[in-house]
């Protein structure tokens, strides 16, 4: 149950002012579903303004000037901008603005008007001009042009600017939560609390406020590892009280291994340990076998199938592409059939009759094997008694897929297999709900 503390945080994107329905789809895309998403967007860049005048301002710079409108000058064709003439009392200023502005702009302010006003300046022919500024304000709202302004990721029709709004409110709802980290490591490494943390990533004084090293980016870096880790940890523990079916070694896996042209070598052999062992525990299994390619992952994975079906269970494996599904059952049919133990290839192919025939076999039990591709978990695939999911290049599928394929069967057991190398911190952060095993050790 989520704390009363954090309900603020996980309130929809429509609670912050100014999201409608318009708004929240492209906003959702930016950040996500819920406030605490928006309050995650960070900053990409800063804007760092300086007051001046126009006798001293600075080509390629963003800065403030306190001027007054002098006159207006119409474009003469659409694709010349409008330009309004400013003076300051040490030179003249251009605010140039490209489509059709001119009316507002001569509402807005009009001729004689002190504004602030905002921008990069740059030099066209002898005069200085801003193009588009940032602001222009009466000099009573000078305060509401910040001189460091986080700059954020913007999407058409919610600006930047408009997206720095959102952040900012989402700020201020953020409770200021008990610690959780050590006191003394707080110390030690100089960390922020964790909403200063996020208060100092909201109001950077600079470009070096968003380096990773920063005190606040790595407080708030750390707490995101800690917290995947954790939530990895519980959904480990939970998986392993859930009772699964005890699937002990086979005779007929022990034939097969008989009659492989190869030895096991010591890596494999203590990956099938693993699995053993996690079959004769009575507890749901999720296991990555990690090795590279020819390592033999493939082999491992048969002899735990032909322990399944030995049991009288099926099993799955699924592949991310109809070439490597083919590969696969071309490499486990033969010394499966040879024993005994029937194998299916199920595709996006199989069409008609013969995809009938398939679905059938595997629904009444006469297939124990079924390898494929995506076409495994789709509705009308059922299996008599499936007890385990082979997933390859797991990392090709998205949780829910695996997740499909495993509810085809009561508490399934998961082999994931993967070539692609993995070291271990970030075996750790990615795969920290399953149990390792490597065979290219």
């Amino acid at each position: 149950m989520r704390p009363e503390i954090l309900f603020p945080l996980y309130a929809p994107i429509t609670s912050l002012k100014g999201v409608g329905v318009r708004v929240a789809p492209l906003l959702e895309k930016l950040a996500g579903p819920v406030v605490r998403d928006v309050l995650f967007l960070a900053p990409h860049s800063v804007v760092q303004r300086t007051r001046a005048s126009v006798n001293t301002a600075l080509e390629g710079a963003t800065q403030i000037f306190e001027v007054q409108i002098d006159a207006f000058k119409r474009p003469r064709s659409p694709q010349q901008p409008w330009r309004v003439e400013t003076y300051d009392g040490t030179g003249v200023l251009s605010l140039v603005f490209f489509g059709s502005f001119g009316g507002q702009l001569e509402q807005k302010h009009p001729l004689g008007a002190k504004r602030v006003v905002s921008g990069k300046v740059e030099r066209f022919g002898l005069n200085l001009q801003i193009a588009h500024p940032d602001y222009i304000l009466p000099p009573e709202r000078v305060d509401e042009i910040p001189l460091f302004e986080a700059i954020y990721p913007a999407t058409a029709g919610v600006p930047a600017r408009t997206v720095r709004k959102f952040v900012l409110e989402a700020l201020e709802r953020t409770p200021e939560l008990p610690e959780w980290q050590d006191a003394a490591w707080l110390a030690r490494e100089q960390l922020p609390s964790w909403r200063e943390a996020l208060v100092r990533l909201h109001s950077p004084a600079g470009e070096i406020d968003l380096a990773p090293q920063t005190p606040h980016v790595r407080r708030l870096a750390y707490d995101e590892l800690l917290a995947h880790q954790l939530a990895m940890a519980q959904r480990k523990a939970d998986r392993r009280r859930e009772p699964a079916a005890k699937i002990t070694p086979a005779e007929i896996s022990a034939k097969i291994r008989t009659d492989l042209p190869f030895a096991l070598t010591g890596a494999q052999e203590r990956a099938l340990a693993d699995i053993r062992h996690n079959f004769a525990a009575g507890e749901r299994m999720s296991r990555l076998i990690q090795g590279d390619v020819g390592s033999g992952k493939t082999v491992v994975a048969m002899l735990a199938m032909a322990d399944v079906a030995g049991g009288g269970g099926q099993s799955a494996l699924m592949a991310p592409t109809e070439i490597l599904a083919r590969q696969h059952f071309e490499t486990l049919s033969g010394p499966l059939s040879d024993h005994g133990i029937s194998a299916v290839l199920l595709t996006g192919r199989d069409k008609g009759l013969a995809r009938a025939e398939k679905l059938r076999a595997l629904a009444s039990g006469a297939v124990q094997v079924a390898v494929g591709t995506h076409a495994l978990f789709q509705d009308d695939v059922n299996f008599q008694r499936l007890q385990l999911a082979v997933v390859d290049e797991q990392h090709r599928f998205g949780v829910a897929e695996r997740q499909r394929l495993q509810a085809k069967g009561e508490a399934v057991h998961l082999i994931a297999m993967s070539a692609t190398p993995i070291p271990r911190t970030l075996e750790l952060t990615v795969y920290g709900d399953l149990d390792v095993s490597r065979i290219d050790e």
